[in-house]
């Protein structure tokens, strides 16, 4: 595998050079037994020619009693995972540990999460919110640290991630039950597995209950704040659909903030929500409880404190353990947003 041009040897040229994987570099690195005479003779060989110089430090940290753990995240300024870091904190606070925290950025998130990475070690990484190549994931899984996923998924990583496909479907299922038969969607006009997953769950929804659908009823903000999950997304998404389909009477927004946009539109043209436009979002931040707006829960604190405790009992362990693979079921939270009368 072709690797960027870099001005010093690194793992992956290691690794290259010895015709090994990543993890494999890093097992003779860190003096694993799980490797044969022979490979370890190749990538020791490998390290010679190359004249490769681990990171001292990182290695030296990885041997102390660090009592700290990191999250990198694509941003720690959005509800979403304000709400994610409410429930790591917590969990670390409990068992008195310091939180490092990696903002991801949004270009580029691989490469700056390899920065974080190499300017030390850390005892045991949250990976938050970032689909990994199957590269990325080897490296993870094979180094000195352990490293626990949350909103994404790799067979080789202990990960945490949601049914976002059901927890739309829910969603949209509840507003065909409360009559609506012209529902249109608010997206994010960025691409991401999520968010495929909640248009999947959307149409799978309007599929079933024989609605009419097409492509342009789902309709994207032009600001992109925040990866297209914001209140300026929804409010100019909200402001298409009022002037495309006069004829819609219920959005489903992929996000809580995209639904505080899309009613802050709708109130300034003088609908009334749910009478004329019923709304449900999804994540359930702490905001839309107040605003009784109907959304898809996450339990994002409660998912960040089991993932953090997760990451902790792989870091005291001194046993290997298979990854774990934990699927959330998210939950509907029905308010006023979505029904015009009181539930029994």
């Amino acid at each position: 595998m072709k690797r960027p041009h870099k001005t010093h040897v690194t793992i992956y040229d290691v690794a290259d050079h010895a015709g090994v994987a990543i993890s494999t570099v890093s097992r003779v690195l860190n003096g694993s037994p799980d490797v044969s005479d022979s490979t370890r003779k190749k990538v020791e060989q490998a390290i010679s020619d190359l004249r490769y110089h681990p990171n001292r430090t990182a290695r030296s940290l990885a041997q102390q009693d660090v009592r700290s753990l990191a999250v990198a995240l694509p941003s720690f300024t959005a509800p979403f995972q304000n709400e994610l870091l409410k429930g790591i904190r917590a969990y670390l606070k409990e068992i008195e540990h310091d939180l490092l925290i990696c903002d991801l950025g949004s270009h580029d998130q691989e490469a700056s999460l390899r920065k974080f990475l190499n300017r030390g070690a850390v005892r045991g990484l949250l990976l938050c919110g970032l689909p990994v190549t199957d590269d990325l994931a080897e490296e993870l899984a094979g180094g000195p640290s352990p490293c626990v996923m949350v909103g994404a998924h790799h067979p080789l990583l202990d990960c945490w991630d949601w049914d976002d496909e059901g927890g739309a479907e829910r969603a949209v299922r509840h507003l065909i039950k409360q009559g609506h038969k012209h529902i249109a969607m608010i997206r994010s006009g960025i691409s991401s597995p999520s968010q495929q997953q909640r248009i999947a769950g959307y149409k799978a929804a309007m599929v079933t209950a024989g609605m009419p659908l097409g492509d342009d009823w789902i309709v994207a903000g032009n600001s992109q704040y925040h990866g297209g999950f914001s209140e300026e997304d929804g409010q100019e998404a909200m402001e298409t659909i009022i002037e495309r389909f006069p004829e819609c009477t219920a959005v489903f927004c992929s996000s809580d903030v995209q639904a505080i946009g899309a009613m802050a539109a709708l109130r300034r043209v003088g609908k009334r929500i749910p009478e004329d436009m019923a709304i449900v979002g999804y994540d359930d931040i702490k905001t839309s409880r107040f605003l009784g707006l109907s959304s898809v829960d996450q339990q994002m604190q409660a998912i960040g404190r089991a993932a953090a405790e997760c990451l902790y009992l792989k870091v005291s362990s001194s046993a290997p353990s298979a990854p774990s693979q934990t699927r959330i079921q998210p939950e509907l939270a029905i308010r006023r947003s979505s029904v015009t009368t009181p539930r029994s």
